[in-house]
C-alpha cells in the first residue's frame, strides 16, 4: 500500500474474466496500487516485459496459454525472473500447489479469494521489494 507520498507499487493483474478483473482492479487501486491489466497469457508476457511490475497476480486458467506455462516463461525473462507471482486458482489440491511452486509461482491463493489475505500477501511480497 502506497504511503507517505511514495510512488504506487505496480501490479500486473492477469485474469480473463472481466468482472473478476474489474473487482480486483478496484480493490487494488483503492489500496493505492497502480494496476495494469491483461486478459490472456500473451498479453501478460508482453506487458510484464515492457512495464516490469513490482508483482504479478496471475489467474492459472487463461484462454490462450496455461498459467503455469506463463509463469515458466516469466521466470525465463530477465525483466521478470525475480518478480513475485501470486497464482490465483480454483484448483485446491496439494498437487496443484506443488505444481504452482515448481513452475515458479511465489505463492498461490485459491478462489474464491479472500481480499484481506490477498492484500496481506501483496504487501508482504511487494514490501520486500521496495527500495530502502
Amino acid at each position: 500500500m502506497s504511503t507517505g507520498g511514495s510512488p504506487a507499487l505496480s501490479i500486473l493483474l492477469v485474469e480473463d474474466s472481466a468482472p473478476i478483473r474489474n473487482a480486483f482492479r478496484i480493490l487494488l487501486e483503492d489500496c493505492g496500487y497502480s494496476v495494469t491489466e491483461a486478459e490472456c497469457g500473451e498479453e501478460a508476457l508482453r506487458l510484464a516485459g515492457e512495464d516490469r511490475p513490482t508483482l504479478i497476480l496471475l489467474d492459472l486458467g487463461l484462454p490462450d496459454i496455461d498459467g503455469l506455462e506463463v509463469t515458466r516463461r516469466l521466470r525465463s525473462m530477465d525483466e521478470t525472473a525475480a518478480t513475485p507471482i501470486i497464482a490465483l486458482t480454483g484448483r485446491t489440491l496439494e498437487a496443484d500447489s506443488q505444481a504452482c511452486i515448481a513452475a515458479g509461482c511465489t505463492t498461490f491463493l485459491s478462489k474464491p479469494i479472500d481480499s484481506s489475505r490477498l492484500l496481506q500477501e501483496i504487501e508482504t511480497l511487494a514490501g520486500a521489494r521496495r527500495p530502502a
